[in-house]
Parts: C-alpha cells; structure tokens; sequence
C-alpha cells in the first residue's frame, strides 16, 4: 500500500477513505490467527476519526484516510495499552503525542499490533498474544520488538506503521519484512505516551513501503513536544546534498559478522557496489568505538531502565512476565550507582572515538541483522540469538544517530535481508535522501506480500517551519474563508478554547461575517471555542496582507495555560458591535437564533 497511490485513488474518487479502512479491517478480523494486532478496532470504534474526514477535500490533509498501525505500548485514547504483558494493562485517556499528530493529520488508526513483552527483545517471539508470521517464510521470526507493525505493513494491511527502536526493534522487523525502518533522532518524534523501555534512549519509528512515504510520516509526525523532557527540536537543515559526493563508510572486511551466512555477505557486498554506483566514495572504517558501544547496552545499567518501569510487576507479580523478558529485566536489578557511572564513562570514551569516523565520512553502510533465524532456533536460544541481532544495532541511540534500514535483497530461503544507513543525530532526511535513489530488489517469486514494490523519489526534504494560528471565524474548518488556509497548504491541529478571559462580538459587514476576539479579564471575559491551524511560514506573509481591519494577527492565550498566535480584534471594534460571548463561539452563534437589533 503506497502512500501516493492511495492519496490519488482519494481525490480522484476511486476510493473512498471509510470504504477502505472497513474493508482492511474485516479483513484483519479474518486473519486474527496472525497473531499480528493486539486489538483490532471494530467498526464502531474507529467510526469518530472516520467521520471527521466526513466532506473535507483529500487535499486538506496530508494523511487523508491513510490507515495504519500502532504498536501496543503507544497509547490510543479509549484502547487498552499492554505492552504485551496483560498483567501492565492500562486504558489512556489520551493518545500518545506522535499518534495524535498524525490522527490530525487525516491518517486513521487500525489498532495496536504485537510485540515482544514491554518492548525487550529483537525476535518477535516473546509474546503472550501469539507469534505473528513472518509473511515472507513461516519458518522464520518476524523480527522484534515491533514485529507487529512490521507485518502488518509487510502484508499490506496498513501504509505505514509506528514501532519502537532502542536497540534495533524498527530497523531489525524492517530488515526481516522488506520494509523500510525509520530509526529516528532521539528526541525528534515524542515519547509522550509511550511505554518507557530504556526512556533515555527511546525512539518512536516508522515503518513504510519506501523512503518518500518515510519522509512524509516524519515529516508530519516529527514535532517539538513541551510536554517530552527529551523531545528535541529540529535545527536548520544544511542545504547540501549527498545526491553527488557522499563520503560512505564501510566496515573493514575482518569487522564484519554475518554469524556463518554467506549468503548475506554477498548481500552485503552487492549493497556496497550499489551505493558505489549511485555516486558514494566508499571508505573502510574502524568500527571497533561502535561495536564496543553496542555491549553496553544489555552489559551496562540501562537494563536498570527497563528494570524501573517493570518493578511494580517484579514486586507485587513477577510471574506476569514471561520467563525471559523477566530474566532479561531483573539483571538490571543488582546495578550500583558506581556501575552507572562507569559505563558514562566508558560510552564518553566511546563516543570521542567514534566522532573521529564523522571527519572522514558522511554516513556509515553496514548490515542491519547478520543473518536471520527461524522461530524454533530463537525459541530454542533465545538470549544469544537475540543479541547477535543487535550486533550492528545497540549503539545506536547510545552514540545519537540517525538511522534508515533500506531493503538490499533476498536470501535464498526468500527472506529479505537489508542494510542500514547512519550518521550523527538529524541527518535523518539526507538519509531518506540517499535512500530514495536506492534500487528496490526483486522478490523470489510472484506470490511475494504486496509491499514488495517499491515507488521512489528523490524529492524529500525536512519538513516545512510551520506556524500555529487559532483561528474563531469565517476561517474554520468548513466556513468560507477555510480555503484560504487550506490553499496555502494549512491543515488543522486541533479543536480547542481560549483561556476565560475573551469577548467575542459579530463585526459590521459581510458576507462573509466575521466576528471579533477582543482580550478582556477573567471578571467579565468568557472561553471562546477556537481551532488551531497549522500554515506553513513561507505562506504566513500572503495569509496576514489579505487580513482586513479591525482584525490582526497577535497572541492568544489558551485554556491550558499556553499561547499560540491567532486572530484577535482591535477594542475599538466592540462599539456598536452585537455582543456574542455567551454563545461560546463563531459556530454556536450561527446555528442560534439571530437578534435583530
């Protein structure tokens, strides 16, 4: 299921968004053997974001009607979240940050999808909710923690779908389902709502069926988030491009393990020869700081991280774990502080060593997984299997870098096998860049799942600066002056009220009719019901020259505390003016009966 596909089938009337999510979802409720969602939603359940996309123009919204999946420790509001472990069980009132941006964006959540227990693991397999099939060959993991999202997106039930990486559970699914895996910048999609693993190192990720529906799913979900201490914000993107001239590194040839595959070593080679034939200046490097880096993970205190988020259940009920996740947790148990500080010190070092690689290189090209394994090998060998998984993974967020697996191939058995590209924290769009131009490989034969096909396109870029703008008028949502917004590439955020403290008057003119938010003081002001809007800032100055007195653009305040720029109105205005503050807003007033005086 590609992206502009799906968005073209839309406007062209085709398809219709209620239409196909329902017909994914009985689909999905036909399959439930798959062990692939955790929840499914019915019908009824997702009719309210269904309905919302009700009359609007698939332009409107860059998401309009796309499904896709959630992994189940992101939270949806009103769907149970459990982290795979049902005993941890919690049902949020709000959803997750990253998942209300994109259900803002017009995108239409299916469920939330299976993983290895509280996110601990790179199989696939430690579950109480099932073993989802690999699509690609039975026999095999399907890759973890997010091995839900994975195939969900693999069998072309979703377009896209959220997962989480700490130690490789995005890039290592992605690899095992010929999909493309977004492995963030710390910090640059929120973690508001999500189940901590290791909170420190925690990345919401993505997966898609090529780099430029990648970038779109970034480029909407990637936002500063007030209420994340670590959400980051984006900073100004260098115009420069690795389209021509691109420094690649390569691990040297006696670093690299594909534990016994020769298969995948050939792979890997190809894969060399491929970015060597899109342009890149291929480069040995040392990856010794890396992969030093990668055993801290599991061999350092930040076990202690999973350790703290699962202690209630180790206290009150450690038999709600499964035998291996709780081994694997309760290791953080016994850390000291003076461990703790040690391995800082350590990861410093390593850190200062492996900048040394940034000096001669742009990025690093290196196997995303050596090699996969069936799920009877895992079961059988689950903590050794799992961490040779992690091999070219677990340093990742502990060095603060951008990572993309990328589809490279096919393994004779038929499972895909892939690469992973990396360099330093926000460098994630030159990644998707580079990707972009990446040649999709053939599938072993024709009964291969349907995201096999790959559309690429070189045109991504970081998403635009926007600026939010409440607006109380003729500019909401389905009023007549929306177009204005909407022409110029707006979409909204969400519905909200100001703080107590606003009149609102019908001004003198029109059609249209406009009203007026004048700023008055909590004895005698009221909360008006506003929408917030997002415009992208190069269409800002065009927007504010066709905004006529007495009205303006300046800072409202809203009933949360914060402010946002938005439609206010000079005082003078209120003079002679219909006082309509006791309606509560622009729609209540024009569905009311109209005084005539």
């Amino acid at each position: 299921m590609i992206l502009s596909e799906l968005l073209a089938s839309y406007r062209s009337g085709e398809k219709a968004p209620r239409t196909v999510v329902l017909d994914l979802l009985r689909a999905l409720h036909e399959d439930a053997d798959q062990a692939i969602f955790i929840h499914l939603l019915t019908d009824a359940e997702v009719e309210p974001w269904l309905a919302a996309l009700d009359g609007k123009d698939p332009d409107s919204l860059p998401l309009y009607g796309v499904p896709f999946a959630i992994k189940d420790n992101i939270d949806l509001a009103g769907i149970p979240t459990t982290a795979a472990c049902p005993d941890f069980t919690r049902t949020p009132s709000v959803s997750a940050t990253v998942v209300q941006r994109l259900i803002d964006a017009g995108a239409i959540p299916l469920g939330k999808t299976n993983l290895d227990q509280l996110a601990t693991g790179l199989v696939g397999v430690r579950s109480p909710y099932g073993i989802p099939k690999n699509p690609w060959h039975p026999d095999y993991i399907p890759g973890g923690s997010s091995s839900g999202s994975a195939v969900a997106v693999a069998r072309g039930f979703a377009a896209f779908a959220l997962g989480t990486d700490t130690a490789g559970s995005g890039r290592v699914p992605a690899s095992f389902n010929h999909l493309f895996g977004v492995k963030p910048t710390c910090g640059l999609l929120s973690t508001s709502g999500v189940v901590p693993a290791c909170r420190t190192l925690d990345c919401v990720s993505i997966f898609a069926n090529n780099a430029a529906d990648a970038a779109t799913i970034l480029n909407v979900a990637a936002a500063l988030d007030a209420a994340d201490p670590y959400s980051r914000p984006l900073p100004p993107q260098p115009a420069r491009s690795w389209s021509k001239g691109m420094r690649l590194g390569v691990p040297r040839e006696d670093q690299l393990e594909f534990f016994g595959n020769t298969a995948a070593a050939d792979l890997f080679a190809a894969a060399v020869e491929t970015a060597r034939s899109l342009g890149a200046e291929i480069v040995p490097i040392d990856l010794t700081p890396f992969l030093e880096t990668a055993r801290l993970l599991y061999e350092g205190p930040w076990v202690s991280e999973r350790t703290l988020t699962a202690e209630p259940l180790l206290k009150s009920n450690p038999d709600a774990l499964l035998p291996v996740t709780r081994r694997i947790i309760e290791g953080g148990v016994a850390r000291t502080a003076t461990d703790t500080f040690s391995a800082f010190y350590r990861l410093a070092d390593n850190k200062l060593r492996a900048a040394r690689a940034w000096t001669d290189v742009d990025a690093i090209l290196t196997p995303t997984a050596g090699t996969p394994y069936t799920v009877e090998e895992v079961l059988a060998d689950p903590i050794r299997l799992n961490s040779n998984l992690g091999h070219y993974t677990n340093f990742m967020n502990l060095l603060d870098l951008a990572a993309l697996a990328i589809p490279a191939g096919f393994l004779p058995q038929g499972m895909p096998w892939g690469v992973t590209v990396f360099a330093p924290a926000f460098t994630d769009w030159h990644l998707l860049e580079f990707a972009a131009r990446w040649p999709a490989p053939s599938p072993p034969d024709a009964s291969a799942p349907s995201s096999s096909i790959h559309s690429h396109t070189p045109s991504i870029h970081p998403p635009v600066p926007v600026l939010e703008i409440a607006v109380c008028g003729a500019h909401l949502d389905g009023l007549p002056l929306n177009h204005q917004l909407t022409s110029r590439g707006g979409w909204l955020v969400r519905a909200t009220k100001t703080a107590p403290h606003y009149q609102m008057v019908k001004l003198p003119g029109g059609p249209p009719h406009r009203p007026g938010l004048i700023r008055k003081t909590e004895v005698d002001g009221a909360a008006i019901k506003v929408e917030i809007w997002a415009l992208p800032l190069p269409s800002v100055g065009s927007f504010l020259a066709g905004i006529p007195s007495p009205l303006g653009l300046g800072t409202v305040q809203l009933e949360d505390g914060s402010s946002v720029c938005g439609f206010i109105c000079e005082g003078f205005a209120a003079e002679g003016a219909l006082d309509i503050t006791h309606t509560g807003g622009w729609r209540a007033w024009l569905g009311s009966p109209r005084p005539t005086g």
